[in-house]
């Protein structure tokens, strides 16, 4: 009977250590979820510049003891189309929502805000991203879901869209209200 040289088993053990990650990876909970390393977590502080004449916000404002989504969005964000109708539903509802415009041109901005409707209880621009950067936005929209003590609950990454709301976003927001 041949032995196995030690050689001949690193290929063997390497495939294995690949497909030990690659199944972990599949029993994520949700495997579109992008990780966020501040939820749990105070928010970030609020850096941003005024959008026109429309009130802004700032950092106590996250923390006032009620729950609040922060939503980045931009007016050149398709997705961000989609997902106005229902932030505006939210918003109806008597959610208070914080709005923060990525890296857009003002007049754009307060023109998609003229068109669609404005769901935002207070507003503020990031011109530059370093609000973004901090926060860990990968692009928008992206819509936090924060405690009344300025924690991160949830954050999610795309269009709140209809199936999103009901199955992320309102129990998050459930959870964050202690029910």
């Amino acid at each position: 009977m041949a032995r196995l040289s030690p050689l001949m088993a690193v290929p063997l053990l390497v495939f294995a250590a690949f497909a030990g990650l690659a199944l972990g990876g599949l029993k994520r909970e949700n495997p579109d979820a992008l990780p966020s390393a501040l939820a749990g977590r105070q928010a970030p502080p609020v850096q941003i510049t005024p959008l026109g004449d429309k009130p802004g916000f700032a950092d106590a404002d996250l923390r006032s003891g009620e729950v609040v989504l922060l939503n980045y969005w931009a007016s050149w964000c398709a997705p961000c189309r989609v997902e106005h109708p229902n932030l505006e539903g939210l918003a109806a509802e008597g959610l208070t929502i914080y709005g923060v415009n990525y890296k857009d041109k003002p007049g754009n901005a307060l023109g998609f805000l003229a068109e669609l409707g404005d769901p935002y209880t207070a507003i503020g621009a990031d011109e530059t991203g370093r609000m973004a950067l901090d926060w860990g936005v990968y692009g928008v929209p992206e819509t936090y879901v924060i405690d009344g003590d300025g924690n991160i609950v949830l954050r999610f990454a795309g269009p709140v869209t209809e199936r999103v709301l009901q199955s992320t976003i309102r129990p998050a927001i459930e959870a964050a209200r202690g029910h």
